[in-house]
């Protein structure tokens, strides 16, 4: 099997034996050929993280996701620490700073509040994507392709069929970004990647056996 990107998940949840969904989503990637799996609070419990390793993580892979709960409005405290830290002046942005560029990114993040929160009428006042604009511009001044998260909303109320469902989505997702089956530019815009998946990669695969 050619593997056309090498893809790293960088996972970060405090309390891991808690969620039902994210224990679902690692469950079905782990094994994924080609994936490189990398929890950072196994890794680092005290917080002393290993800036050269991290580095060395990202210069060998060239689709990055951060697997994350969205923790008011924002991510795990050892995803900031990770980014103050890791993505250092001249290696990873200013003049010298080319370490990142071209490579892509992007969120799977987990929210108990439902998608209709998350917009100018719902409880959260704004959508997924704006919440994540810091994150989208961190990779942009890395050099770096933010791509549109993959979500899963109203964690609290999903059944395990639901989850099962969403897990498997998240499985197509991340061998889809390992095989190169996405047309990165026509989904720059979604609101998040996992929406209309069946179609959006079936038209993909059509678009490659028309070649």
């Amino acid at each position: 099997m050619k593997i056309h990107n090498r893809v790293l998940i960088l996972f970060a949840h405090p309390a891991l034996q808690k969620s039902r969904v994210n224990r679902a989503m690692i469950k079905q990637v782990r094994t994924i050929r080609g994936i490189q799996f990398h929890d950072l609070y196994e890794a680092y419990p005290e917080f002393d993280i290993d800036v050269s390793h991290e580095q060395g993580l990202l210069e060998a892979n060239d689709v990055i996701v951060f697997q994350h709960p969205f923790f008011w409005y924002s991510t795990p405290a050892i995803f900031k620490e990770w980014l103050d830290l890791v993505l250092e002046h001249d290696w990873a942005y200013g003049s010298k700073g080319n370490a990142l560029h071209g490579k892509y990114v992007m969120h799977a993040v987990t929210t108990g509040g439902r998608e209709s929160a998350y917009g100018a009428q719902g409880l959260n006042r704004y959508s997924m994507r704006q919440f994540l604009r810091p994150l989208e511009q961190t990779a942009q001044l890395c050099g770096m392709h933010f791509l549109p998260p993959f979500i899963v909303h109203g964690t609290h109320q999903l059944t395990p069929a639901a989850i099962a469902q969403h897990a498997a989505d998240y499985r197509q997702v991340i061998k889809a970004l390992r095989d190169g089956r996405f047309d990165f530019e026509d989904v720059s815009e979604y609101p998040r990647i996992n929406a209309n998946l069946s179609e959006t990669l079936s038209l993909t695969e059509g678009e490659q056996h028309a070649r």
